[in-house]
């Protein structure tokens, strides 16, 4: 009777470990992306100053706690703020007008859990390996990406983090069009991919439904029920409902557990123009590691 029971507790006891292997590869195989207009440093911004929205940001950021996150509009002087107060967290990327200069699209990822094996930024232009502006654009705008290596898994997943131009339609079209065109030629090996960023576009325009031609819309692929707002730009109006989407994460060869658009309120008052949007992705089986 005695061996009966050591049995039956060791076989339980090894199931309970399957079990508990199981849960932890799960986990392993799933990362938590995030895009976030954080909205620039400026002189004129007076009721919502930077400085005055500076910590409700890193205080969103660290309650949320993203594996890897894009930022838009970011400042160096905001890129080195984040980065200080979000100690697992390093970033990738340059100003749009080349080194520290202008707003950045960077991407932050926790050091604990992924390592970055390559980067680049590159312009949305006609000649986007130089510091330019490209066709009816108003700005310099650029794309900056990273092939990331999961510390656990070992499988791989390249980044590209964007902000289309707010006035340029052809320019918006192009940029979308280029962006394709580089992940084809960046991602030879085909791993999976994630795209960022503001387009400053909505969902039934051209550059949205160009893109899902290769990609897929984070927001169609969740398991789950999609959580929030409809929109992402509220514009600091703290009292009317957020219908533009404008923001977004694009993927392709992975799975969508959750989607989210994230309420920002602090005190009833919105800490950036945009809301944060975030995803919690899966590798799939089938991606080469």
């Amino acid at each position: 009777m005695k061996t009966n029971i050591n049995t039956t507790l060791k076989r339980s006891l090894v199931l309970l470990i399957i079990v508990l292997l199981h849960v932890s590869l799960a986990k392993a195989q799933s990362f938590t992306v995030m895009s976030y207009n954080i909205r620039y440093d400026n002189d004129w911004d007076t009721k919502n100053a930077w400085n005055d929205r500076k910590d409700n940001i890193v205080k969103l950021l660290t309650a949320q706690n993203p594996d890897i996150f894009g930022i838009q509009e970011g400042l160096v002087n905001q890129v080195k703020f984040i980065a200080y107060a979000l100690k697992n967290h390093k970033y990738i990327g340059v100003g749009r007008d080349g080194g520290n200069s202008g707003e950045f699209s960077a991407i932050f990822y926790d050091t604990s859990k992924f390592k970055v094996l390559k980067s680049g930024t590159f312009w949305l232009s006609e000649t986007p390996d130089k510091i330019s502006k490209g066709w009816d654009a108003v700005l310099n705008r650029i794309c900056t990406y990273g092939l990331f290596k999961n510390l656990k898994t070992h499988k791989k997943v390249w980044v590209f983090n964007t902000h289309f131009d707010h006035k340029g339609s052809l320019s918006r079209e192009k940029s979308a069009a280029l962006i394709l065109n580089k992940i084809r030629q960046i991602n030879t090996k085909k791993y999976p991919v994630a795209l960022i960023g503001d387009l400053n576009t909505n969902p039934s325009e051209k550059p949205v439904t160009l893109l899902k031609t290769e990609l897929e819309d984070a927001l169609d692929k969740s398991d789950k029920p999609f959580i929030g707002q409809t929109g992402t730009f509220n514009g600091f109006n703290n009292e009317a409902p957020v219908l533009i989407k404008i923001d977004y994460i694009f993927i392709k060869n992975l799975n969508v557990s959750n989607y989210i658009h994230i309420d920002d309120r602090v005190n009833k008052k919105h800490i950036s123009d945009h809301l944060p949007i975030m995803a919690i992705l899966n590798f799939k089986e089938v991606s080469k590691n």
